[in-house]
């Protein structure tokens, strides 16, 4: 009776880990957890600092318009060129691109300011301006504010020529700070 108890654990030890650890009644419960342990860890980090361990130009600025808001609305402002004449259908593109390429790039590295613009209803204004002059100004007052900006370069496919810029995004940031850099540009 002894032989056959030792002849069991042996038999059980000679099972890889990777097969135990893939069984059903292991690798589910070890599933749910650690899928609990990163949301709890996603959450907690956001609550406690927002931005830590994030370093950029505009770090400081954004941790104050996501933090700091106190229950102002957050917006994006999509600035459309003018002189380069694009149907409808090419500016909405556009735009599309400038705000998915914005969120792409703050869902890497300021998804709380992400989050408050979500929780304000994710609002997108479209205005004009003149030309690639304007833009260029308009981008380096809106870096000098520490908003974060996205211009869009177009492939050259269809109404442009490859490379040019036809949309700049700034924000999303608190509705006063943008509005300081584009309360003169006109409605789309």
């Amino acid at each position: 009776m002894f032989q056959s108890k030792q002849n069991a654990s042996q038999s059980s030890k000679k099972e890889p880990w990777l097969a135990t650890s893939l069984k059903p009644e292991n690798f589910v419960p070890g599933l749910l957890i650690g899928f609990l342990l990163g949301l709890f860890l996603d959450l907690s980090s956001a609550r406690r600092s927002g931005f830590k361990g994030k370093s950029s130009p505009i770090a400081g600025k954004q941790r104050s318009l996501a933090s700091d808001n106190g229950g102002e609305e957050l917006k994006m402002v999509l600035v459309v060129r003018q002189d380069l004449r694009m149907g409808a259908g090419k500016i909405a593109s556009q735009c599309a691109h400038a705000a998915t390429g914005m969120y792409a790039e703050l869902l890497q590295s300021h998804r709380f300011l992400l989050r408050r613009w979500e929780q304000c209803g994710q609002a997108k204004i479209v205005l004009t301006c003149k030309n690639q002059q304007e833009m260029n100004k308009l981008k380096e007052a809106a870096d000098r504010c520490g908003l974060p900006t996205f211009i869009v370069a177009d492939a050259g496919r269809t109404e442009v020529k490859a490379g040019s810029r036809t949309v700049l995004a700034i924000g999303p940031g608190k509705k006063a700070d943008i509005d300081s850099v584009t309360g003169k540009l006109r409605l789309m």
